[in-house]
């Protein structure tokens, strides 16, 4: 896994690099790249909780995953919390804000989640929606939903990925299809995130 992982890895070390595993299991792949994430938050941001939190909430928030089984799902996204936990709670102790452990939850409830994704659907029988979580100030997030089918349908029509971007259209001069949101959610502050349902 790290031999694999080591193939990218500038890309596992850049705090906003995104991450999907289509068949994440119970989350080796996805905590590996989240210890690395973490070690470049710690490095950089440890003499500041504002920013370590700042830094730590991108890290988690670009981490994806779908599994077909639901239990795997439970147990990827309690050992992601549990690894981001373990570093939080060793750096600031009493002074680990719990909305802040409550807006890591609730990214992980969004980011790895129970589907198929060869049908591109939850096990609901949805479409798998995936989250895009941007800070836009010190403490402001921007949440944006994208339907998997729509990231994936632009991929196959166009070289690259361009996921995540402003509106739907063909971008004649970069080459690139970019999806439109299925849903937009006002700014908000890190702990107001559990708010966004």
């Amino acid at each position: 896994m790290n031999a694999m992982l080591d193939l990218v890895l500038q890309e596992t070390e850049r705090i906003d690099s995104r991450f999907l595993e289509p068949a994440c299991g119970t989350g080796n792949f996805l905590i590996e790249i989240l210890c690395r994430k973490l070690k470049v938050v710690l490095r950089r941001y440890r003499k500041n909780q504002s920013d370590y939190e700042k830094y730590a909430f991108i890290a988690v928030s670009s981490l994806y995953g779908i599994d077909i089984l639901e239990d795997n799902v439970m147990e990827c996204r309690a050992r992601l919390f549990e690894r981001f936990d373990c570093e939080y709670s060793k750096l600031f102790g009493e002074n680990c804000q719990e909305t802040f452990r409550d807006a890591i939850r609730f990214l992980l409830q969004k980011n790895i989640l129970c589907g198929d994704a060869l049908t591109l659907k939850t096990n609901a029988g949805e479409p798998i929606v995936f989250s895009e979580w941007a800070i836009v100030s010190d403490t402001q997030v921007k949440r944006r939903d994208f339907a998997f089918d729509e990231i994936l349908a632009g991929h196959n029509k166009q070289t690259s990925l361009a996921c995540f971007a402003e509106k739907a259209k063909y971008d004649r001069e970069s080459q690139a299809f970019i999806p439109a949101p299925v849903a937009e959610f006002p700014l908000t502050d890190f702990a107001g995130v559990v708010t966004y349902e």
